[in-house]
């Protein structure tokens, strides 16, 4: 079995592939074992195959994420959600929690490799189009991912200065907007943030209503809850908000 280490080492274009270049030594030793009638009529060289999951895998957490005229605010619940720093960006994902972690992982690599490289950091809406392109060879796989990006762009080599805020799904799609809430307790988090959120909210009025919108999808929603992790983005980077557990307490 491979370590982790090796799969960051490949290129995430690679993950779960197969390889159609085989060593003449293996393909002699295969036909010298198996028989023209034991062989498969049809390989699976031209894309990859999805294998069965031994067990049915449950998927369930409540994220958001909406610009206001103070910035960008981003919030989580902590029971199974992937929330914190990607590089530069403040990312929030939901899905499977394994594929979540190991996504979260490549992109921060590929960003840095990106800073490295070219001396400037990578876009908001760059960094969606680069996960979006890793992401989508794997469309109709088992992988589940689901994030979003917020971050704030500006500099000198870069012709748009401003908060971002993007969506990437684990199929490809990239989707850029004002508001977002993924997960299962998103439904639940948009009754909330519909009729709340406005350009005009102070930071001290998006941080209430981000929390206020965890805590109604955490109540309805079994796959959420424990605490409410909020960060901040503004063109002075982010800041993280005391993480909120005592807040459901008060509100039974």
């Amino acid at each position: 079995m491979c370590s982790m280490a090796e799969y960051l080492d490949e290129s995430p274009i690679q993950f779960g592939q197969i390889s159609t270049i085989q060593s003449s030594s293996a393909i002699s030793s295969q036909e010298s074992i198996l028989s023209p009638s034991s062989l498969p009529t049809s390989l699976p060289f031209a894309s990859s195959q999805s294998v069965p999951l031994p067990f049915p895998m449950s998927h369930g957490t409540t994220t958001l994420a909406f610009m206001f005229q103070g910035g960008v605010l981003a919030a989580a619940d902590t029971r199974s959600s992937c929330s914190g720093l990607v590089a530069h960006l403040v990312g929030t994902t939901s899905g499977t929690s394994a594929d979540c972690a190991l996504w979260k992982r490549i992109l921060a690599r590929e960003l840095r490799l990106y800073q490295l490289r070219h001396g400037r950091r990578l876009s908001t809406r760059g960094a969606a189009k680069l996960l979006s392109h890793m992401l989508h060879p794997f469309k109709g796989t088992e992988l589940c991912v689901a994030a979003t990006l917020c971050g704030w762009d500006g500099g000198e080599k870069l012709s748009f200065s401003g908060p971002g805020l993007f969506y990437v799904c684990s199929d490809g799609t990239r989707l850029q907007g004002t508001l977002f809430s993924v997960g299962s307790g998103s439904p639940y988090a948009y009754s909330i943030l519909d009729q709340g959120v406005r350009w005009g909210l102070t930071v001290d009025e998006a941080t209430s209503i981000a929390r206020e919108a965890v805590y109604r999808a955490t109540h309805r929603d079994a796959y959420s809850g424990n605490c409410v992790d909020i960060y901040h983005i503004t063109s002075n980077g982010w800041t993280q908000k005391a993480n909120i557990g005592e807040y459901f307490g008060e509100m039974w």
